[in-house]
């Protein structure tokens, strides 16, 4: 952007010039007191300076905490939400996942995670009515492969989960042919995809959910402890993108994220060292997050006619929208559901 087109006196444009300020991202990037220095204006030339600069870099006018409670912001689609596919979990969730930020999903190994992950994947090409975006979803593997064959499972059996939508309109939707995946093995091409191919697809209106899986295995691979620093701006760089392509698209963001043991000894009557997780990443990490969810394998199993599944719990750790609360769920063949009075439930050995 040439200067000239922004609204600043000449004087001041023609002292940052002189100070060879090329770009209004380089005026970003200084003080307000090493922009005195650079250029010689006083302290309130600089504040109009920066405001100028700030208004230019905005894509989008702010929008009032008013208009977002009447739902008077079509941009942002206040309240609109992407179902689980679950009416007890959509109940936890308020309608589901927004489609404005970053939600986060937590959990160890076996937890359930990519399930639900996949599960989402399919509820939003239903159209708004039966709780979808009526588009596709772009799906980045991190770290393993992508599970093909326990999607193609779900698709056979969405007229058992979603038994609320016609069968008629679940047979025309080709639930393959818009789930797009991606595999990224290093942070450069993870970085590639979200800069390049995802706001294709994004853009052509080919997908309205992207989810990433996981978040914290190239971070946890690419920097040892001592690099905490490189990796906290690394984050935040990353954390900026989804940000950006959440709010440009009105599209929710989907992050499964690994968990590290977090070691009480203050709690005795557990041993002298108790264990418990906490999502991976630490603090940093945790501020960038819209919504935190967390999914935890119990000890118990529930079973249903032929089936058995270990019992789940998703719970919300935090929301600005969401009270912490949390339900008990299970993972049976045709996809994630929420555990009703009439299952048993058995204790494991």
């Amino acid at each position: 952007m040439d200067w000239d087109q922004l609204e600043l006196n000449p004087r001041i444009t023609a002292a940052v010039r002189r100070a060879k300020l090329k770009s209004v991202r380089e005026v970003m990037c200084v003080s307000g007191p090493d922009l005195q220095g650079l250029t010689g204006l006083s302290r309130s030339d600089i504040q109009q300076l920066l405001t100028a600069v700030a208004a230019a870099c905005r894509r989008h006018p702010p929008v009032p905490a008013l208009l977002l409670q009447r739902g008077q912001c079509p941009r942002l689609e206040s309240g609109l939400r992407l179902s689980v596919g679950c009416p007890v979990l959509d109940e936890l969730l308020r309608g589901g996942l927004p489609v404005g930020g970053v939600t986060e999903l937590s959990g160890e190994s076996g937890a359930g995670k990519t399930q639900l992950a996949l599960q989402l994947c399919l509820s939003v090409q239903y159209p708004p009515q039966h709780g979808g975006l009526n588009s596709g979803a772009v799906y980045i593997c991190t770290e393993d492969s992508f599970p093909i064959r326990r999607l193609q499972q779900l698709i056979r059996d969405q007229s058992r989960l979603r038994s609320d939508v016609p069968p008629d309109l679940i047979s025309r939707l080709q639930f393959s042919d818009r789930v797009y995946i991606e595999h990224t093995a290093d942070l450069e091409s993870l970085q590639v995809c979200l800069s390049r191919r995802v706001p294709l697809l994004l853009a052509r209106g080919l997908v309205r959910l992207l989810v990433v899986d996981s978040v914290a295995a190239l971070f946890r691979s690419e920097f040892q402890a001592a690099d905490w620093l490189e990796r906290t701006k690394q984050l935040l760089t990353f954390s900026s993108t989804l940000h950006h392509l959440s709010l440009e698209f009105t599209t929710p963001v989907l992050l499964i994220n690994q968990v590290t043991d977090v070691f009480d000894s203050s709690d005795d009557s557990l041993g002298p060292m108790s264990s418990n997780v906490s999502p991976a990443l630490g603090l940093a990490w945790a501020n960038q997050v819209t919504v935190r969810l967390m999914m935890r394998r119990l000890q118990v199993t529930v079973a249903r006619g032929d089936q058995c599944s270990a019992l789940r719990r998703l719970e919300v750790v935090f929301a600005p929208h969401l009270a912490r609360d949390g339900r008990d769920a299970a993972v049976w063949r045709e996809g994630v559901r929420g555990v009703t009075d009439c299952t048993r439930i058995q204790q494991s050995h």
